[in-house]
């Protein structure tokens, strides 16, 4: 029981850590000068970088709980995904008010010409009532209900992945430019996504329990 009190507690304090070290190190950063030349794209670049890794972190609390039959990974599946939306907001707020001065004509004269403004935007705001309903009360208030909407995750999923794709200077037909980050994020989600479906997961949970019993005989 103490074993399992530290393990969870320690993962729970390497879970904010992880929360609060990129911002630290932005913040750092900005102080230093130490943000390239243009220091507001980078700010644009690493809060973004930070909330889809965060959110590919909470994608893969579930499935890594039942493969390791480690469960306290579901209990900081929350808390990964609302340091996901923190940092998508700090993403937006940077967007909008130090990349446009908050001038929303410029903003949608420019979403024409280019459309993940607008991807970013649906994915930030189907995130938004997750992030507020995250909190027990709300669990306890929705029922069941709650997890009907936090399903919208497999659809805020693969919407990041996409803005994430589009902001970069990369063409995937041609594999050229910058793609790597948004290939290894989208075949992360992908893989993330397909374990969830129930008959992946049944197969993989049978080899999971053959391979306990032989190693068992």
């Amino acid at each position: 029981m103490k074993r399992d009190f530290a393990g969870h507690a320690l993962l729970q304090i390497l879970v904010h850590l992880a929360g609060a070290l990129p911002l630290l190190w932005l913040v750092m950063d900005f102080f230093t000068a130490n943000l390239t030349a243009n220091p507001i794209q980078a700010i644009e670049q690493r809060t973004g970088l930070t909330a889809v890794s965060f959110l590919a972190a909470s994608l893969a609390c579930t499935p890594l709980a039942w493969l390791t039959g480690w469960k306290n990974l579901t209990q900081r599946r929350k808390a990964l995904g609302n340091y996901g939306f923190f940092y998508a907001a700090l993403h937006l707020l940077t967007f909008f008010i130090l990349d446009y001065g908050l001038d929303f004509a410029a903003i949608w004269g420019d979403v024409g010409k280019k459309a993940y403004i607008l991807i970013g935007a649906a994915a930030f705001l189907l995130l938004l009532p997750l992030a507020v309903t995250s909190f027990n009360y709300w669990m306890k208030r929705l029922g069941k209900n709650w997890k009907r909407l936090h399903r919208l995750v497999y659809i805020i999923s693969p919407l990041v992945v996409l803005h994430f794709f589009m902001a970069k200077k990369g063409d995937f037909l041609r594999l050229s430019g910058d793609i790597l980050q948004p290939l290894a994020f989208a075949a992360l989600v992908a893989l993330l996504l397909i374990l969830r479906l129930p008959p992946v997961k049944q197969a993989l949970l049978q080899l999971k329990s053959k391979i306990t019993r032989g190693a068992a005989v």
